[in-house]
């Protein structure tokens, strides 16, 4: 039920940084683990990081040590920032809880997504 809206992408150089936001419609303070997803043309989504309610992370390989998510329960938002962006990072990202799978209450629907490009 609720939705959320991404932004904050855009065109990057290889090695430039973003901040990516995450604004949910209603309460995220119920939603144990919220995440980052990413989608590139013609691979299935994944997940890009997640975040519990007690500040637990964690990241998939590929990112670890460059992107780091973060949230503000109080404000309904989710964060993710990007540093050292490399070709492999272009995507559409999308916010969701974690797990995006239907027995979890806190699954909503998928939004618009935000598009990175990186791109020398």
């Amino acid at each position: 039920q609720v939705q959320f809206v991404e932004s904050g992408g855009g065109l990057v150089e290889p090695g430039g940084s973003l901040r990516l936001s995450c604004a949910a419609s209603g309460s995220i303070s119920k939603i144990y683990r919220m995440g980052w997803y990413r989608q590139a043309p013609g691979k299935q989504r994944e997940l890009v990081a997640h975040i519990s309610n007690g500040g637990i992370v964690n990241y998939a390989d590929s990112v670890k040590g460059r992107f780091t998510i973060s949230r503000d329960n109080a404000k309904n938002m989710v964060y993710l920032q990007m540093n050292s962006l490399n070709y492999e990072d272009t995507a559409v990202y999308y916010c969701n809880a974690w797990p995006p799978i239907n027995d979890n209450p806190g699954f909503g629907s998928w939004g618009q997504g935000t598009q990175v490009t990186v791109s020398s």
